[in-house]
């Protein structure tokens, strides 16, 4: 069989077509991995309804996904590090090894980077091409569930050892998955109290069963006396901001004490957010940080060594549907009332 079944957006407008599409060729330094189950990413939502950014940097033909786990099935004549028969998630960022940051060894930063599913054919299909140095190896004992999301698990590493963690005060602006995993991976590495703050009922919910001491709904809550009184007054000592929403990101760094840190990972729909510099950033000493992707592979090796630790994200990933379903899934995101959502073929 020389073809292969694919979500494609096929056209400049909104949705995602199921094709049969031509298994993709594999070059020197890449390799083909069989597709075991793919994750659905807000990425990929913002493809599927067509918005602003999508219209900007999408450019139909595309197989999007790139959050994936699966086994790889031939490699490039040049491959000598992963073999047929590996089980292997991706790092979803190609980059040239040839900018400033890729010389300085800031590869997550590369001014070159193409993101598969984006800039390149994806993962939601039944096989996908990728360089080979971009591929993870996993434990075969690992759920291809949990495979497949240590890509955004490695967005919620990364925002929170981003500064101090153990017996730190940390709050959670935005319970999307990656919040959520960040909750889990605040309460597993030592957080002496986190606060999680989130409008939809039903993630403010898993929340607190991936170990967020406080909720807060800021549709029914002052954000920042509530967590003033929580700290007696002095603040958080940091806050890991997942929404992009301009209230939240104002409130975050109001709630923190002087010198505080605030990691920020969620990304604004609208380029501008006002801020009192004065008041809430400069005089209060705070250490502001744009987070980007994973490190690589410093993250993979934390994702790695938190889940050999016992770290537990499986109550996040709320439904699993095969990739046929996948205008459910789409439309089990567009409603907030999920956590993860797995596609499996």
């Amino acid at each position: 069989m020389d073809t292969m079944k694919a979500l494609v957006k096929t056209q400049r407008a909104p949705g995602l077509e199921l094709k049969r599409v031509p298994i993709p060729d594999v070059g020197a330094r890449d390799a083909l991995v069989r597709v075991m189950a793919t994750s659905i990413c807000g990425t990929d939502y913002h493809i599927y309804s067509w918005d602003v950014w999508s219209q900007d940097r999408i450019n139909p033909p595309l197989i999007a996904g790139h959050e994936f786990a699966g086994e790889v099935i031939e490699v490039g004549r040049d491959v000598t590090h992963i073999q047929v028969g590996d089980h292997v998630s991706a790092e979803t960022h190609i980059v040239c090894h040839h900018c400033a940051q890729c010389q300085l060894g800031a590869f997550h930063l590369c001014a070159n980077t193409e993101i598969i599913g984006v800039d390149i054919d994806g993962a939601f299909a039944e096989y996908v091409a990728i360089p080979a140095e971009n591929l993870w190896p996993n434990d075969p004992e690992l759920d291809p569930g949990i495979a497949s999301s240590q890509e955004p698990l490695g967005n919620a590493v990364h925002t929170a050892f981003d500064g101090p963690v153990a017996a730190q005060r940390i709050a959670v602006t935005g319970c999307g998955p990656i919040g959520l995993m960040s909750v889990a991976v605040l309460k597993k590495c030592g957080a002496q109290q986190i606060i999680a703050t989130e409008v939809n009922a039903f993630r403010l919910n898993l929340a607190r069963r991936m170990g967020a001491d406080v909720v807060i709904n800021p549709l029914e809550e002052d954000v920042v006396s509530t967590v003033m009184e929580l700290t007696d007054g002095g603040g958080v000592d940091g806050v890991l901001e997942m929404s992009g929403n301009p209230q939240a990101i104002n409130q975050g760094v109001k709630m923190l004490r002087p010198g505080g840190r605030i990691s920020l990972l969620g990304v604004p729909a609208e380029n501008e957010v006002t801020l009192d510099l004065s008041n809430d950033v400069i005089f209060k000493g705070l250490k502001v940080n744009g987070i980007a992707g994973r490190k690589m592979w410093e993250t993979w090796r934390n994702v790695r060594g938190l889940l050999a630790a016992g770290l537990d994200i499986s109550p996040i990933i709320t439904h699993t549907l095969p990739l046929e379903e996948f205008e459910k899934g789409m439309e089990l995101m567009a409603s907030g009332n999920s956590g993860k959502i797995i596609l499996t073929l």
